[in-house]
């Protein structure tokens, strides 16, 4: 193997959730901060449990509402500048 082309490891990685849990684990990160973690995930605590974090989809479709609403403004832009000329 070629030296020096791995990342450094570290054996004492402090993981933070976001409910107060911390442990520590291996990883190239010295420190890594998580909104959900098995103390709290649904999953195994069995509780239903909404986070306030969008959604990929919400992200999409407000990405999609700005992008309407630029080509809308561009429109009416280029329609000011016909009447000018």
């Amino acid at each position: 193997m070629k030296p020096a082309i791995h990342p450094t490891y570290h054996d004492d990685c402090q993981v933070s959730c976001a409910c107060g849990n911390k442990f520590t684990t291996g990883s190239t990160l010295e420190k890594i901060d998580v909104e959900v973690c098995s103390k709290c995930h649904p999953f195994f605590t069995g509780q239903l449990k909404f986070v306030d974090i969008k959604g990929r989809i919400d992200k999409f479709k407000e990405k999609q509402a700005q992008g309407v609403a630029y080509a809308a403004k561009k429109a009416t832009t280029k329609k000011t500048v016909k009447k000018e000329n």
